[in-house]
């Protein structure tokens, strides 16, 4: 064996991850201009010239065909002959109006408002603090508030990001054995929507800010729910509605600091009746970093909620000291299955 020759494999190896990683910020960038630009839309389920595409974006030739085979090299196409381009699996997922569809998603996270921040992680480092207060002069939710247009794409953002976990979480748990279900911040009813479908009994209440709940009367009445549910307005942290016997609260707790989770956690608290539950569906981080298993993801998105709103992904040793101290008592933890990143974290009034 050549040790030489192995350690120089290994030393390019190392450098390949390395340069991958960094070149990460110029992918997120391809990735955004997509989805602005339509680019996946236009090239629809044929066959298109990057001459075709150019005209369609209103952009240069040339320039077109460079940004499209990046995006072959990275998957997202495929150029059966030169010049020409026709979406794979994983770029159709960037087509706007499927079911399917992740390109809000993209463009949210892609997006300057989310990614400035970044530029000012060691400041958030130092301080423990979001730094988007300080760069755009709001809390995150407060100039979502602001600006509807930029709430109208976190909202089918969030809609994209559950899709993915809604059947499984309706396919996992047993609804059907409460008569209420209050989908606290549950947005354009996305989640809750899953669930009614697939279980017949419970009727449901929809929680949210007016912003939140913009497109929920759509989506219910979309669905055929919207006798089965109904839609509350308000505000999580003054309290949650009366009624359930069933909380659900789905990507909610991971964009609040620990005092502001207990805050909403007590809302719930003091309405749940005993015999009563919580479902939160989050991530469960596990005690430590397994490379074996490990999800990027949810570090990186623990990092992206210290950056942007001041929240935080937790272990299950976490999720168990916040209940404490709000009055609930962690029963359950089931993981979905994989590649599903999230749990569900069944959670008891005590």
């Amino acid at each position: 064996m050549d040790l030489k020759a192995e350690s120089a494999g290994d030393g390019w190896r190392s450098r390949v991850v390395i340069m991958q990683l960094v070149w990460g910020h110029m992918t997120s960038s391809i990735l955004s201009t997509t989805t602005r630009l339509g680019i996946m839309d236009h090239l629809g389920d044929g066959e298109r010239t990057a001459d075709e595409v150019a005209s369609l974006c209103g952009t240069q030739n040339e320039a077109t065909l460079r940004l499209l085979r990046a995006q072959a090299a990275l998957g997202l196409l495929e150029e059966p002959r030169p010049g020409v381009f026709r979406l794979t699996s994983a770029g159709a997922l960037l087509r706007s109006g499927r079911d399917d569809s992740l390109a809000s998603l993209v463009r949210l996270l892609s997006d300057p408002l989310m990614t400035k921040p970044w530029d000012h992680l060691d400041a958030c480092l130092r301080t423990g603090l979001p730094a988007f207060d300080d760069v755009y002069g709001d809390d995150f939710f407060t100039y979502l508030k602001k600006h509807p247009d930029i709430s109208a794409v976190f909202n089918a953002a969030m809609s994209e990001g559950t899709r993915t976990a809604a059947e499984a979480v309706a396919g996992l748990y047993d609804f059907n054995r409460f008569r209420t279900i209050v989908d606290v911040g549950g947005g354009d009813g996305t989640l809750l929507s899953y669930v009614l479908r697939a279980h017949p009994a419970p009727r449901g209440i929809l929680y949210d800010t007016a912003e939140g709940l913009a497109q929920a009367p759509a989506r219910l009445a979309a669905e055929g729910l919207t006798d089965r549910c109904a839609l509350e307005t308000g505000d999580f942290f003054t309290g949650a509605p009366a009624g359930g016997d069933l909380y659900l609260l789905k990507s909610i707790i991971h964009d609040w600091n620990d005092a502001q989770c207990a805050q909403i956690l007590r809302g719930v608290r003091a309405v749940v009746p005993a015999d009563g539950r919580v479902l939160i569906v989050e991530p469960v981080l596990p005690e430590r970093v397994d490379p074996a298993g490990v999800q990027t993801s949810h570090y990186l998105s623990d990092l992206n909620m210290l950056v942007n709103v001041g929240g935080r992904e937790r272990t299950r040793q976490d999720f168990e000291e916040l209940c404490a101290g709000a009055g609930f008592a962690v029963d359950s933890v089931t993981s979905m299955p994989a590649p599903n990143p999230f749990s569900l974290i069944e959670v008891v009034p005590v």
